[in-house]
């Protein structure tokens, strides 16, 4: 059976796709759902591509530049594309937590124990 890479976009639209069946055929199991990619699903298989073999070098840009013969700012922008596609993680800021206190959503030991994580 042929395998294929993984396609994590919409090859039209290019937004993130969702996966609805997983099955290991050895087993007969099959699991039907909406499955999220999770940070995953936000790289192109190029970029997984590209992170996997970063984990394999320790996060060595440098020598893994030169096992794919690319200078090293080609290897960082490839990185730096990477980081660009995975967003900033969020965090709240302070407003945003006063906010949801004000609503009610927190406790004031929930806004407390947030504010100082923040």
């Amino acid at each position: 059976m042929n395998r294929y890479p993984l396609i994590t976009k919409d090859p039209i639209t290019g937004e993130e796709l969702t996966v609805t069946r997983l099955e290991n055929k050895q087993r007969g199991l099959v699991l039907e759902g909406e499955f999220a990619f999770g940070w995953i699903g936000k790289l192109t298989f190029e970029q997984l591509e590209f992170a996997g073999l970063l984990l394999r070098f320790r996060g060595n840009v440098q020598r893994l530049a030169e096992v794919l013969g690319v200078s090293y700012n080609t290897a960082r922008a490839r990185l730096d594309a990477i980081v660009e596609a995975l967003g900033e993680p969020e965090h709240p800021n302070s407003n945003d937590i006063l906010q949801q206190l004000e609503r009610g959503e927190l406790s004031f030991q929930e806004a407390l124990q947030r504010i100082k994580k923040s």
